[in-house]
């Protein structure tokens, strides 16, 4: 499957901020362990791949005129592998469902990181984008049981860099990212993972970019919190 490699922002990722000179600063979320409740408002844990539905919103009413029940809600459902690659300083993701690939973060000085260098510090990953999809939920169920992060915020698009939390997953069970929240690629707590994914195959998506709008690099802990 032919892919590319592009991202929702318009970071020119071929000059990147740094943080070394001060051009960005990076900002530490916290931690949290994923929990029913602590997703409340998130999204929920999902344990049977296969059974779990995703969630797709109706278009919304542009007038005083009802939506026919039954339409706008009918693209249906994709679904595929989406996998989560380190490679040297840089992390990868190929989105087979959608046919798209990402560099969602660097375990180093976005300016300076190369893929071709081994990270000297892979327990914490700066990422400068998310985005949710007003359209459709998105499940996630890792295929090994190895651990993982979702960076997700609340609905709502005056949000902020405070707003962001890392939830911390052992691996054990996967997520349906709720429609509307804020979220990038799952990350690996380790080199790579494999992900079976599922979403709307009609969704937009939503961005936003931290360096531009706040000048920081959102610092994610890829380790379990204390």
């Amino acid at each position: 499957m032919a892919t590319t490699i592009s991202n929702f922002s318009s970071l020119d990722l071929e000059r990147l901020p740094s943080i070394a000179s001060g051009e960005a600063r990076a900002q530490r979320v916290r931690s949290v362990r994923a929990t029913a409740q602590s997703l409340a408002g998130y999204g929920r844990l999902v344990d049977d791949f296969a059974a779990a539905a995703v969630t797709i919103v109706t278009w919304p009413q542009p007038g005083w005129r009802p939506v026919v029940a039954g339409t706008g809600n009918e693209g249906g459902i994709v679904q595929d592998l989406f996998e989560m690659t380190r490679r040297g300083e840089v992390q990868y993701a190929v989105n087979h469902a959608v046919d798209r690939s990402y560099v969602t973060g660097w375990f180093a000085d976005p300016a300076t990181a190369s893929d071709a260098r081994a990270a000297a510090d892979t327990t914490r990953l700066y990422t400068h984008e998310a985005n949710y999809h007003p359209d459709g939920g998105q499940v996630f169920m890792p295929r090994t049981k190895a651990p993982f992060v979702a960076l997700l915020a609340k609905p709502g698009d005056d949000v902020t860099p405070d707003d962001f939390v890392a939830f911390w997953f052992d691996g054990a069970q996967g997520i349906h990212i709720d429609p509307g929240v804020w979220h990038q690629p799952l990350f690996p707590a380790g080199p790579s993972l494999v992900f079976d994914d599922k979403q709307g195959r009609v969704h937009a998506c939503i961005a936003i970019d931290f360096v531009r709008e706040f000048g920081v690099y959102i610092d994610v802990p890829l380790t379990q919190p204390a």
